[in-house]
Parts: structure tokens; C-alpha cells; sequence
């Protein structure tokens, strides 16, 4: 007696909805309130005209590629200096996340040396920084090697060496500058000043609503995020910020989609006045982006000249007349932790559930041809190899699918990195994603109920299933059982879409 099509569609809805359940009930939950903005915020003062004058970048200047000791490897870099005779301003230049290439800071770079100040970047250290492990107090280190080295040159005034530091830099950058007297002063652009895991979740979600992504795809993504919570992400900007003593510019883009820029300007100005740093300049520049350009193209107007007359007239301006100003940066959610996993849904186990997944898929065909390279039982008879064969048709096809939805999920998780960097045209690509990895999700389940079902109605009709047929059934459909619960876990058969 075969099972028919109204009981099947009964069993994969109740199934269906049995997942659904399981998503909405297991933690962690990530819904970011929204951000209740202080008056402060509300409207800002005009940033004053003196810091936007126009800047005179003409001066001949020579460049010199040097080679700069650090621990475990040698650091290239790059100097630019003014060749108008006596002692200058200097900065280094600290480069966000990723490879950071000096050559990505050459515009600017090469427009304050033409301004008359010596600048020096270089290349990101390779050892000791990775994906997954991320020494800030190293590359603070790095960053103080060459401020050290700065300080040597006679056409450099020891006294106004400083650090400018772009998105991760703003928490390598305090760190360098609470540790040493050396560095003259501090340059944060895009920074954080929450911690990393805070920072990144605000990212996603604001990213995603510029997407126009639906709900789901951000609890997939927080998922994640709370399973592989790599120790960096947790650090704690707030110790260094308060060790910061010497003059500090702050710079922000209203369009910035990265970073939680109202909170992280709270958490600078808290820090700085916990510490008893009153010589702190914050703006805000309107249609900057993370990268202080407009539209990934040129500079937001205001921003190098803001850069270089404030370099340039310290100590002057280190004690600006207006803390805030700039235009008016809005916020909507806040910045909020991502809960980190449950034990069930850790590393671990999602890296077991997939072993044990694959070891299930492929456990049939090993037990089938270890048997028959052993000289096993003489072929079924005809009725048998009847009844087994939609049975291993339907277990092969969930084998693929299995893989097909793994791979779709890392994709997918690809392709959202790559459009939070450049969100052009991703709304259909955002959306066309998603829809291959619910349909694969579902289609996994119907396959799930549909092969129960076939085996059930085998059995009813006198199969007797061989051993290493009881192996392939076993393990494909508690293979398929296991990626089941995983993709209900990460929202895949939540409701709504």
C-alpha cells in the first residue's frame, strides 16, 4: 500500500512547520532596537570656516622607500617628505581591515606632503594577523616602529608626530598612542570606538536594509556570526580611548553604511573626558562615505582640507571651539551585541553535524562496494532490486541536494561580504540568493518525507533491505535529518519569507 500524495503534503507541512517552530524558539535572537538620539545630535553646529580654508598643496616633495624591522617580519613602507628645508608635521598612516596596502593612502599621502607634511605608509603585516586571529596591540606596536622612526628624520618635528587610523585602525590606533608619549597626536577616520562583534552587526543589518533583504537573511548571518565569534571581536576599545591624552580628530561620513558613527562618537567623547582629555575635535562630513569619498570617487568635499589645517596648526587646534560640529549624522539602530551561540550550535557541533551529514551520504556506496569487492550474496531477485530501486534514486538525489545546499549557503554568505562593500545592483542578486537557499531547503525536507515515505511502502511490500542497504538508508536520511535542524536553526523554514 502506497502512501499517498494528501498524507505526504500533511507530513511535510507539519514537518515544515515543526522547523519553523525550532528557528523562532532556539537562541540567539538579534533584533537592534532603535537608537534614541540625544539633542546634541539633532543639529549639529556648522563646522567652522578656518578649518576648511582652501590648502595650497604645491610644495615639492621626495619619495623614499625604506624597509622597517617588526616582530617576525620586515615591513615596507613608503616616506613622502617636503623638500622645503627645516622640520615638519609627520603621520603614519594605519590601514583598516584586510591586506592594507600602503598604495591604497597614496592620494592622500602625496596631497599633505605636497601641503608640507611628512607622511609614511606602509604595508600591513602579514604575520601574526589573519581571518580569524587579529593582534591589535601588535599592529600598534608596528605603528609605533615607525612614528619611532619618524621622529629620527631632521626634517620631521619630533614633537608633532602623529597617527591617522581608518575603520580597525581606530582600535589600533589608541592603543599605540596610550602606550607612548611619542605620538603627538591621533587621527581616527570611520572609527568604531565599539567593539568589533558591536560594529559589524550594526554593519549587517544597516547594509541589509539598504538591500532591501528580507528578515531572514539577517538572523542567517547574526547566526553565523554568534557560531564562529572569534576573540577579536569582542575587544574593548574603551581602556585605550581613556589612555589617550594627546589631541585627537575625529572624522565621519553621514553615508557611512559601516559604522554605528552616533554611538561611536559617544564612546570617544565618554572616554576622553573620563580621561581628562579636553582637546578633541569631532566632524561630521556630509555624503562622506566609510572612506571619506563620495560614492567610493573623489574626497567628500572638506575632508583634506579639514585634514591638513588641522594637522598644521597644532597645538593651535588642538583645543577647537566647537567639539562637534559638521552635518547632521542619523542613526537609526543601535548598536547591538550579537548573542554568541549555544553550546548545541557552536563551532563544534556545526562542524560535527556536517561530518556526520557527509559520513551519511557517502556511507552507501562505500558499504555497497566493499561488499562487492568482497564477493558478496548473489544479485537480489527481481522483485527486491524493484522495491530497492526508487528507494536508491531518491536517497542519491538528497545526497545532492544536501551538497547543493551547503554550497548555495557559503555562496550566499559570499555574496552579501562582497555587497556590503559595493551595494550596486545587489537588490535582485540579494534576493535571487535567498530564494535558492529556501527552495533548496524545502526541497531537501519534501525529499526527507518523500523517502520515509518510499521506504515505509517497500517495507510493507516484502522488502528485506541488505546491509549495507540499511546503511544507505540510514545514512542519508539521518544525514538529511541532522542538515535539517542546522538550516531550521538558521532560519531557513522561518515564516514570514
Amino acid at each position: 500500500m502506497r502512501t499517498g500524495r494528501g498524507t505526504l503534503s500533511v507530513a511535510a507541512g507539519l514537518v515544515l512547520v515543526a522547523l519553523a517552530a525550532l528557528g523562532y524558539v532556539l537562541p540567539p535572537a538579534f533584533d537592534p532596537p532603535p537608537l534614541q538620539v540625544d539633542a546634541a545630535f539633532r543639529a549639529l553646529p556648522v563646522q567652522p570656516a578656518a578649518e576648511l580654508k582652501p590648502v595650497v598643496a604645491a610644495t615639492p616633495y621626495r619619495t623614499e622607500k625604506i624597509t622597517m624591522p617588526a616582530q617576525g617580519q620586515q615591513l615596507q613602507a613608503t616616506v613622502r617628505a617636503p623638500a622645503t628645508p627645516g622640520r615638519h608635521p609627520a603621520m603614519v598612516f594605519i590601514s583598516g581591515s584586510g591586506n592594507g596596502s600602503q598604495e591604497e593612502f597614496t592620494p592622500q599621502a602625496e596631497f599633505l606632503a605636497a601641503a608640507g607634511v611628512v607622511t609614511l605608509a606602509f604595508d600591513k603585516r602579514t604575520v601574526g594577523y589573519n581571518f580569524r586571529d587579529r593582534d591589535f596591540g601588535l599592529l600598534a606596536d608596528d605603528a609605533l616602529r615607525m612614528v619611532d622612526y619618524l621622529r629620527t628624520r631632521p626634517d620631521v618635528d619630533p614633537a608633532t608626530v602623529g597617527i591617522w587610523g581608518v575603520s580597525e585602525g581606530g582600535w589600533v590606533v589608541p592603543i599605540a598612542a596610550a602606550r607612548s608619549s611619542a605620538v603627538g597626536f591621533v587621527v581616527l577616520v570611520s572609527s568604531p570606538n565599539v567593539s568589533p562583534l558591536r560594529q559589524v552587526a550594526w554593519a549587517l543589518n544597516e547594509q541589509l536594509l539598504r538591500l532591501r533583504a528580507p528578515t531572514g537573511v539577517r538572523d542567517l548571518l547574526t547566526r553565523a556570526m554568534g557560531v564562529f565569534g572569534f576573540d577579536f571581536l569582542r575587544h574593548d576599545a574603551m581602556p585605550a580611548l581613556r589612555g589617550v591624552h594627546q589631541p585627537v580628530l575625529a572624522l565621519y561620513g553621514t553615508t557611512d553604511p559601516s559604522i554605528p558613527f552616533v554611538e561611536s562618537t559617544r564612546a570617544l567623547t565618554t572616554a576622553l573626558e573620563q580621561a581628562g582629555n579636553e582637546r578633541y575635535t569631532i566632524r561630521f562630513l556630509d555624503q562622506a562615505d566609510h572612506a571619506m569619498r563620495v560614492g567610493g570617487g573623489p574626497f567628500a568635499p572638506g575632508y583634506l582640507e579639514t585634514l591638513a589645517n588641522w594637522i598644521k596648526g597644532l597645538p593651535g587646534t588642538g583645543k577647537p571651539e566647537l567639539h562637534l560640529a559638521g552635518a547632521t549624522p542619523v542613526q537609526r539602530f543601535q548598536a547591538a551585541d550579537v548573542p554568541a551561540a549555544p553550546w548545541y550550535a557552536g563551532g563544534t557541533m556545526l562542524g560535527l553535524t556536517i561530518c556526520l551529514a557527509a559520513v551519511g551520504y557517502v556511507a552507501g556506496p562505500v558499504a555497497e562496494l566493499v561488499v562487492r569487492l568482497r564477493g558478496g550474496p548473489p544479485p537480489p531477485a527481481q522483485s527486491h532490486a524493484a522495491l530497492w530501486a526508487p528507494i536508491r534514486k531518491r536517497l542519491r538525489r538528497m545526497a545532492w541536494t544536501g551538497l547543493g545546499l551547503l554550497v548555495s549557503v557559503v555562496a550566499f554568505i559570499t555574496l552579501l561580504v562582497m555587497f556590503s562593500v559595493n551595494q550596486a545592483g545587489a537588490w535582485p542578486a540579494v534576493l535571487g540568493g535567498w530564494l535558492v537557499v529556501r527552495v533548496l531547503a524545502v526541497l531537501m525536507l519534501l525529499q526527507e518525507v518523500t523517502a520515509v515515505a518510499t521506504v515505509i511502502t517497500a517495507l510493507r511490500e516484502g522488502l528485506l533491505p541488505t546491509r549495507w542497504q540499511h546503511v544507505a538508508v540510514a545514512g542519508v536520511l539521518g544525514g538529511t535529518g541532522l542538515l535539517l535542524v542546522a538550516a531550521a536553526y538558521y532560519g531557513l523554514f522561518a515564516f514570514p519569507w
